[in-house]
């Protein structure tokens, strides 16, 4: 498909280049620089094989300019259009792991004794 459709793009514009050059200009260099008649179409009307085939060519040629952008837009996102490398995909983010869960150290430190009954009240002996 995406050959068709380039080749009528190239037969197009080598066609559309042909049927410029062969219209001639109805009006000198004062057109240029605003002067000559002002209607949308020149002193000679729409008339004319050659403008209704330089017409014809212009939108195909816009059609398949279309075209072949999406076509050949419909790629992958892994590939690079730079150098055609294949990008590598994000590393999925590995779960973190958990440590172990070490035995709970005594609340009571050396040489205190534990107070077992309230632990919020205060030392008797103070």
């Amino acid at each position: 498909m995406q050959t068709l459709i380039l080749t009528l793009h190239i037969v197009v514009c080598v066609l559309l280049i042909i049927l410029v050059l062969l219209q001639s200009g109805k009006e000198g260099m004062g057109v240029i620089f605003g002067g000559g008649n002002t209607s949308v179409f020149g002193s000679g009307g729409a008339g004319g094989i050659l403008a209704k085939l330089t017409t014809l060519m212009a939108v195909i040629f816009v059609i398949t300019s279309l075209s072949y952008t999406y076509v050949t837009s419909s790629r992958p996102s892994s590939e690079s259009t730079i150098l055609n490398v294949k990008i590598e995909e994000p590393a999925a983010p590995k779960p973190a792991a958990i440590p172990p869960v070490s035995p709970a150290a005594p609340a009571a430190t050396q040489g205190a004794p534990a107070n077992t009954e309230n632990p919020s009240a205060a030392p008797a002996g103070k």
